[in-house]
């Protein structure tokens, strides 16, 4: 028996065979417009110390330290993918988070190769025995170039953003960090940065609540973002007693802000 195939099937045929096509089309679009776009690390060049237990890294901005909704690989993976090719491990390799700062943010991230120094380091940063400096390029000039700001943050999670009070209200902690003014740049300040306590977005917060947001962090209030989505905050100096070695660790990296555009 013989189907017959009218001109006008054939043409239906045509036509749903290109919607679906123009379907998947509109779907491939979409799902690459959601996909998260990897950043190419190269971890040799941005280690700034490493022994048997720690990897102390220069993090750049636009690099998150922990997965995050977006699906971005993290630093800590990008460390392990690294050692595991340089050293030539056959298995697991251990690398720990024992604290992060933003994504915007760029500076020293310490990790850890061993559960051993990321117990110790844990337990350091609990008891306040980390000393950290960061360096940042804000706008506006402060008054007073030397102070300490203490204040309440609350970490409003709908809008992933610190909420800043004079006194302390529910949920709130704390908030304590001293600056000074190494640089008058205009209408522009360059601030050495000495966070106290860790709290959520603490130093953007603090110095957006005293009138003079980051440059480039448009969420706390600046006036316009910077072409790569970063804020002019880094992450500059850290020391601390060696949790296993019992050795003092001083660790400095630089980085210049330019002006306005940074």
């Amino acid at each position: 028996m013989q189907l017959e195939t009218s001109t006008h099937d054939l043409l239906t045929i045509d036509l749903t065979n290109k919607a679906i096509s123009r379907l998947l089309d509109i779907k491939t679009i979409l799902e690459l417009s959601h996909t998260p776009k990897q950043i190419e690390l190269d971890v040799a060049k941005i280690i700034l110390y490493e022994d048997n237990h720690l990897i102390v890294v220069n993090k750049p901005s636009g690099v998150v330290v922990q997965n995050d909704e977006k699906g971005t690989e993290p630093l800590p993976d990008m460390v392990k993918n690294y050692l595991k090719v340089r050293d030539n491990k056959p298995g697991n390799v251990f690398c720990g988070v024992i604290h992060r700062i933003d994504r915007p943010v760029s500076g020293i991230v310490i990790l850890a190769k061993t559960s051993k120094g990321l117990s110790r380091m844990h337990e350091l940063f609990r008891t306040a025995q980390i000393k950290k400096t960061y360096r940042a390029l804000v706008n506006g000039v402060p008054e007073i170039k030397e102070q300490e700001l203490r204040c309440f943050i609350r970490k409003n999670s709908q809008i992933h953003k610190a909420e800043v009070f004079k006194k302390k209200v529910d949920n709130s902690k704390e908030s304590v960090l001293s600056y000074k003014v190494l640089e008058e740049r205009g209408d522009q300040a360059f601030l050495e940065v000495y966070p106290v306590t860790g709290r959520f977005h603490q130093i953007r917060a603090q110095l957006a609540s005293m009138g003079h947001p980051i440059v480039g962090d448009m969420k706390y209030g600046a006036p316009q973002a910077l072409k790569d989505k970063s804020i002019c905050l880094h992450a500059y100096g850290i020391s601390f007693i060696h949790p296993v070695k019992d050795i003092p660790i001083e660790i400095t990296c630089e980085k210049k802000f330019g002006d306005k555009s940074a």
